[in-house]
């Protein structure tokens, strides 16, 4: 993996990191791989607008996808950047210890975990726990 600072675009990094959204998406995927529905069942926002949000993530180096049939499933990948690698770690522990990022992840594991999933995550693969 590359950690060259001068190919790594850090304006986008920050801004990727400025919005309520991203923040949210950033947290529930941490530690974990997370299909595209969780994330519009648990946000209450449409699949357009967390596509959108989690492709910008994606230009900002710090989510990777990959598609399972019809699923789309994201996780965190450090940047390439060493510094903005560890900014994203620290920002992580940061959003873990927030009250509404704690209701979101509790939220997330009630959807994951209930007997009767609703109808948006029936046939959904359940997240995983990735290595980081």
């Amino acid at each position: 993996m590359e950690r060259s600072p001068k190919s790594y675009d850090l304006a986008l990094f920050f801004a990727a990191l400025s919005d309520a959204t991203r923040l949210r998406l950033l947290n529930l995927m941490n530690g974990r791989e997370v299909c595209v529905c969780y994330f519009v069942e648990n946000l209450g926002q449409g699949q357009p607008k967390i596509s959108r949000h989690l492709a910008y993530l994606r230009r900002a180096g710090m989510v990777a996808a990959r598609r399972e049939g019809k699923w789309m499933h994201y996780r965190i990948v450090p940047p390439r950047h060493e510094g903005a690698a560890r900014l994203l770690a620290e920002t992580l522990e940061i959003l873990r210890t927030e009250k509404a990022m704690e209701a979101d992840a509790a939220r997330l594991e009630k959807a994951c975990c209930a007997p009767r999933r609703s109808a948006g995550l029936v046939g959904a693969p359940l997240p995983m726990r990735s290595d980081g």
